[in-house]
């Protein structure tokens, strides 16, 4: 069953048209891999699909309902978490305050389980937002969307600006998240580490899907994968 579809998205900003006809899918229990350079629509897409920036064309399903013109609070009500470039957490009040801010949903996910997979939080439950680490207030960003314990959960560059011993920290909780059975849709930069613990990847160039196929055959092609900072359109049709 799929967790997620989205058809033939176009989205504008203003008169600048970002995307051009998107589509993905993401199945139950599956991390997909949504990939591009800067400026190819990684973002807009997860908006799209969230419905902070509604799509003028397309549509996009959830959980097999159709969700195109939803606001964005009614599609996590659904059971939709996002985690948005940026983090985004509330610098002023402390961790556990954070993580109280999200109204629970029933399910695996509570303060106490999250300081079992992110003991560091626990360590710094009194600190400030704002005094965290970047790799800390990832940690926490995400945690505060695992409270809503969503079915499908949609990161958008969570290993940006983190060391790498930190990005594995965060690459090893999307697996475990997986293997509970929850969908992730990822947008990451760090194209290696994506493909490394995704089921399947899409490649997005100027706001077109220019590759979609099993994650492990995208990391095989090395000079693909090289070349995904500089892709255009003709480098990334699909081998025959």
């Amino acid at each position: 069953m799929n967790m997620l579809e989205a058809e033939d998205l176009h989205t504008f900003y203003g008169k600048s048209h970002i995307l051009h006809g998107v589509g993905l899918t993401v199945g139950e229990g599956e991390i997909v891999a949504l990939l591009g350079r800067n400026g190819a629509g990684k973002t807009t897409t997860l908006r799209s699909i969230i419905g902070l920036t509604r799509a003028r064309q397309g549509a996009v399903r959830v959980f097999g309902q159709t969700t195109t013109t939803w606001p964005a609070y009614r599609i996590a009500a659904l059971g939709v978490g996002y985690v948005p470039e940026g983090r985004r957490i509330f610098a002023a009040l402390t961790v556990e305050e954070n993580l109280k801010v999200p109204l629970e949903r029933p399910g695996l996910w509570n303060i106490p389980r999250i300081y079992g997979l992110f003991p560091r939080l626990k360590e710094r439950r009194l600190s400030k937002g704002g005094q965290l680490s970047g790799g800390e207030q990832e940690m926490l960003a995400i945690s505060r969307a695992l409270l809503l314990n969503p079915r499908l959960l949609l990161l958008d560059e969570p290993s940006q600006g983190l060391a790498p011993l930190i990005v594995q920290d965060v690459l090893n909780v999307i697996v475990a998240m997986r293997k509970e059975g929850m969908s992730v849709l990822l947008v990451e930069q760090n194209v290696r580490a994506a493909v490394e613990i995704a089921d399947r990847a899409y490649v997005l160039d100027d706001g077109k899907v220019v590759y979609e196929g099993p994650a492990a055959e995208f990391a095989k092609d090395e000079e693909r994968v090289r070349a995904l900072a500089g892709a255009s359109a003709e480098k990334w049709e699909m081998a025959d």
